[in-house]
């Protein structure tokens, strides 16, 4: 089952930017991972307004994928830069629905 990665990011430090953006995808990849998105145009349309300057929304072929992806000792560097000059949140999610009423999503809880 296709899985989702949103990372939300709030940059206090960008150093680690460049490194990261060439050379995490591949790591990415490696998993059977492909970004879908990886953008600073944010637009809060409802509720509090984003302090994230990206986010990135990342499918995977399963969570299993992604879960070696983020366990990935290539990503280990990477993820610790990110980590020591952001805010991050990341997210994974699955793509079912939970109230089963679309009928090309597996309905799920």
């Amino acid at each position: 089952m296709t899985n989702y990665l949103i990372a939300q990011v709030k940059v206090n430090d960008d150093s680690w930017i460049s490194d990261y953006a060439a050379k995490v995808h591949d790591i990415v990849d490696r998993h059977g991972g492909k970004y879908l998105s990886r953008s600073g145009n944010i637009t809060t349309i409802e509720g509090n307004q984003s302090d994230a300057d990206l986010v990135a929304i990342i499918e995977f072929p399963s969570m299993d994928a992604l879960q070696a992806f983020i366990a990935d000792p290539d990503y280990a560097p990477y993820a610790a830069a990110r980590q020591a000059g952001t805010d991050s949140h990341f997210i994974a999610i699955d793509s079912t629905d939970v109230a089963g009423t679309i009928p090309y999503l597996t309905a799920g809880g």
